[in-house]
């Protein structure tokens, strides 16, 4: 019979599991409850109580590694502490997110134990045998995975499981010692972008994706790049999307034309860029075309704002197309916005 485990770590906060954490969680639970089998959940955290308690209501075994070595993320002592969960809970099948601090060191861990592992899983499913199921070539071919060998680990992808929901509870964990080797590397600290710097977002409900159009010239006649600057920042603050790009525009900074200093490759969408998976996305100065399109697979809701009728976004690729000038679209959106942050602030 097989054997369950879901491996999770806490957030940047030490109090709390992120939300692809619960999102496998889920998927555990579902994975048991279809096997048959037993369910046990490990975390991984300088202290992990209350992300215990939060999952108390799950009806899994609970263990953990805790202490101030696994406050940040360090290959030797996260892959040594979930070495030591895997040996406590003997599982089969190990189920853990696709974050940075798992892809890093998963693999290392599976190895040790004599296992096989897959990443990017899109889903987990079970008839007779499990099945994990895995998206190629930019998701457009999409395989059914099975394997003999055991323990077998699946690195799950964000955004493609419904997240666990239940009460918290007061938790009863079991604490699994481990023994560090000799560590080298001393995390002295972490710098990052403020939250409200940041572009890529991945559990934003909104997808803002910027086209080229916005560098080029307007009906002016001049090209108006500071002020796209501007609208774009002010726009990602105030509703906390997550910001996307098409290919020609991430590209024009090799080409000596006007760019948006704040966009890199990693904000590409489309066949070679990234598949985002957001409930909406809203497309600007952007023509639609199909090598863009097919990295708004997983959008369930898609608008477009674009001043060509005739665009790609208008043959049947939006649900709906506003043709309009996207600087004052934008421009009126960012001013509802602030309209409406000032009218919450008056009612408190």
């Amino acid at each position: 019979m097989e054997k369950i485990l879901v491996l999770l770590h806490v957030d940047e906060t030490g109090s709390s599991l992120p939300k692809l954490a619960l999102e496998v969680l889920g998927t555990g639970q579902e994975l048991a409850v279809a096997l048959g089998s037993t369910l046990t959940v490990g975390i991984i955290g300088a202290e992990v109580n209350a992300a215990a308690n939060q999952i108390a209501s799950c009806g899994g075994r609970l263990l953990a590694v805790e202490g101030p070595n696994y406050a940040t993320p360090r290959y030797a002592s996260d892959a040594a502490a979930a070495e030591a969960i895997c040996h406590a809970a003997e599982p089969t099948i190990v189920l853990a997110p696709s974050t940075s601090r798992f892809s890093r060191i998963m693999a290392g861990v599976a190895h040790r134990l004599g296992g096989k592992i897959d990443t990017h899983i899109s889903s987990v499913a079970s008839n007779v045998d499990v099945t994990a199921g895995r998206w190629f070539y930019r998701q457009r071919i999409e395989a059914a995975l099975q394997r003999l060998a055991r323990p077998w680990f699946l690195l799950l992808d964000g955004g493609t499981h419904l997240v666990w929901q239940g009460p918290p509870d007061d938790a009863k964990v079991e604490v699994v010692p481990v023994t560090l080797p000799a560590t080298r590397t001393v995390v002295t600290g972490i710098r990052a972008p403020k939250s409200d710097e940041q572009t890529i977002r991945p559990d934003a409900k909104l997808l803002f994706v910027a086209g080229a159009g916005w560098t080029k010239k307007q009906r002016d006649g001049q090209v108006h790049g500071a002020d796209a600057e501007k609208l774009i920042v002010h726009f990602l603050r105030e509703s906390g999307a997550s910001l996307g790009s098409s290919k020609s525009l991430v590209e024009q900074s090799g080409e000596n034309q006007t760019v948006l200093k704040f966009m890199t490759h990693l904000n590409q969408v489309g066949q070679t860029g990234s598949t985002p998976r957001h409930p909406k996305g809203l497309s600007t100065c952007c023509h639609g075309e199909e090598p863009h399109v097919v990295g708004w697979r997983f959008i369930h809701e898609r608008r477009a704002i674009n001043l060509d009728p005739n665009c790609g976004w208008a043959r049947g690729k939006a649900d709906v197309l506003y043709v309009a000038d996207a600087f004052k679209v934008i421009e009126c959106l960012n001013a509802l916005m602030a309209e409406k942050k000032l009218a919450v602030a008056a009612a408190k």
